[in-house]
């Protein structure tokens, strides 16, 4: 495996800490950002410090991990604050499937962090000796109230968006939804996932910062995310690892919310009830159980799924939480991730099968839509989602996924109708 990777020398890194900046997509100066946040709190981070692109390969997590070590362990740091996140930190966005080039982790040079209990701290990061400054903007006393740069600006005067179809239309799509439930009947496997995207282009180049404002406003319960243009609110959490305690949210059967409180309710009650969701759930939370288990002295797993309610949809959720084994506490939640994908909750069952299956229907290269997303630190600590309600920003050009899990009780026209509403929230963050 050839890895290309930024030349880097000795990194020193200072933590310290700052008083609480509010709202951190307000902070970020230009629109190349990093950026993990859920309900107001998480890291934002800007510039690089340090830079691997890792090839194709089922080893591109072990070699992350790998660069990771080589950059972190000789690093010269002095974390004055200590908690998870602070000291060096690691963006990271990997592709769904091996055979995909392109997954990325990024050390940022200025990372903000905020743990929404009123603690906050900044990380510099320089190269070659030299003791990092902190920016003035962070010193001597409270942030000015108002942000760098205008934070519902940018996309409002592009003079609108053009869209195109992706890899399929929206009838060519459902065909294949046709085709996989016929595979799935014949006894080849049990559930697949099929994505489709759709391309949007603007007039002028696409702030990420607007979109994760918009974003993050209207999906609060979401962890908002942005790595190297991947851009999106994901409900899932793949994993979080805070010392030797792990936990995960494996969402599995979707279905919109009503247009009123009873509409609402008699849905969510349709989803509790729905044989079809249930079992595509079920199929989710096993691979995160069979992934987490054998890492772990417990693993508790919620009985049954609950119901989980967004502002455009509600999903079947169910929450793991566990201790890691003396030899789980040497994987870093990296390594965490990579035991855990891919899910079946955008792969399929079996995993094999499901993968060969969808790389023949949907006609496309996922890249990182659908792979872990999120941060580590360099205790190991950190948070990875699965890319999810995201578009791959380039330049002028937006390109957004949505995918749906098919089982033998799938219906074409539904699962299309599943992915208009899976789309809507990247493309209304768009089109404001």
């Amino acid at each position: 495996m050839r890895v290309l990777s930024q030349e880097t020398g000795r990194l020193v890194v200072r933590t310290v800490a700052v008083p609480d900046p509010g709202d951190l997509l307000d902070r970020l100066p230009q629109p190349d950002v990093l950026a993990w946040i859920h309900q107001g709190a998480g890291l934002a981070g800007w510039g690089e410090a340090a830079r691997v692109t890792l090839p194709a390969g089922e080893d591109r997590f072990t070699a992350g991990e790998k660069w990771l070590r080589s950059v972190f362990d000789p690093a010269d740091v002095d974390d004055q604050v200590r908690v998870r996140g602070t000291g060096p930190v690691a963006f990271g966005s990997f592709t769904f499937d091996a055979s995909s080039d392109g997954s990325v982790l990024i050390v940022p040079r200025t990372v903000l962090g905020r743990d929404g209990q009123g603690r906050a701290w900044l990380t510099s990061v320089s190269q070659g000796g030299a003791i990092p400054p902190t920016p003035p903007l962070l010193l001597g006393g409270p942030i000015p109230p108002d942000p760098p740069w205008a934070p519902d600006g940018g996309l409002g005067d592009l003079g609108g968006l053009r869209w195109r179809d992706g890899s399929l239309t929206a009838a060519q799509w459902g065909q294949a939804v046709a085709e996989a439930v016929r595979a799935i009947k014949a006894g080849r496997l049990r559930k697949v996932v099929l994505a489709r995207d759709v391309f949007a282009t603007a007039a002028e180049p696409i702030d990420a910062r607007v979109l994760l404002r918009r974003l993050a406003d209207r999906y609060p319960e979401c962890f908002t995310f942005a790595c190297d243009g991947m851009v999106g609110a994901t409900p899932e959490l793949l994993v979080r690892r805070t010392g030797r305690q792990v936990s995960a949210l494996v969402l599995g059967g979707t279905l919109p919310r009503g247009t009123d409180p009873a509409q609402d309710e008699a849905l969510g009650d349709e989803l509790l009830a729905s044989a079809k969701n249930t079992e595509e759930h079920a199929y989710a939370v096993a691979s995160i159980r069979g992934g987490l288990g054998p890492l772990c002295d417990t693993l508790e797993v919620d009985p049954r799924p609950a119901l989980l309610k967004f502002p455009n949809l509600q999903h079947l959720g169910t929450r793991i939480r566990g201790t890691l084994t003396q030899n789980g506490t040497q994987k870093s939640a990296l390594a965490l991730a990579a035991a855990v994908h891919p899910p079946a909750a955008v792969c399929g069952t079996p995993t094999a099968t499901a993968l060969e299956l969808l790389r023949d229907l949907e006609h496309m290269d996922r890249e990182r839509y659908a792979g872990p997303v999120g941060w580590v630190d360099a205790e190991g600590n950190g948070e990875w989602g699965i890319a999810l309600r995201c578009a791959q920003l380039s330049g002028r050009t937006a390109r957004l996924f949505a995918g749906c899990g098919i089982v033998a009780g799938s219906d074409p026209a539904a699962e299309i109708a599943e992915t208009i509403v899976k789309l809507k929230p990247m493309r209304d963050a768009l089109e404001g």
